[in-house]
């Protein structure tokens, strides 16, 4: 008899049946603990190479912002408002842009460091187990 979530009632089977099963049980508990780890570290490199992403596209606005900075010194010692302050605009405007992607890398790198490693679930697993006992 199945129960409506489809699983199949225990209540009748006998104690040989239910320790004839113990194998397949871990196996299954190893296959599913394995996916898990792979499900880990697919979206664990996910986040990181996303995370790297974001840092190095505020390292390349960093570099420009340096030639803009350099620009602003000279043109700012010729020419008093329309050079100078058209560059410290530019200036401003990518050293925004560079913290954003510095946030951006921030925190999905932080998500990466949040997210459960799967020895840990292993871990916990087995002191709840050893709880019980």
């Amino acid at each position: 008899m199945t129960t409506p979530r489809g699983y199949r009632d225990r209540n009748d089977d006998s104690l040989f049946t239910l320790i004839g099963e113990i194998p397949e049980l871990i196996r299954n508990l190893v296959i599913a603990e394995v996916d898990a780890g792979k499900a880990w570290v697919r979206r664990t490199s996910k986040d990181a190479g996303i995370g790297a992403a974001w840092l190095a596209v505020a390292i390349f606005l960093l570099f420009w912002a340096l030639g803009v900075m350099v620009a602003f010194a000279i043109i700012g010692l010729g020419s008093w408002m329309p050079y100078w302050l058209s560059a410290l605009i530019v200036l401003v405007s990518l050293l925004l842009g560079t913290a954003l992607f510095v946030l951006l890398g921030i925190r999905r790198f932080r998500k990466v460091a949040r997210s459960q490693n799967p020895v840990q679930s292993i871990v916990q697993d087995v002191q709840e187990v050893r709880d019980e006992l």
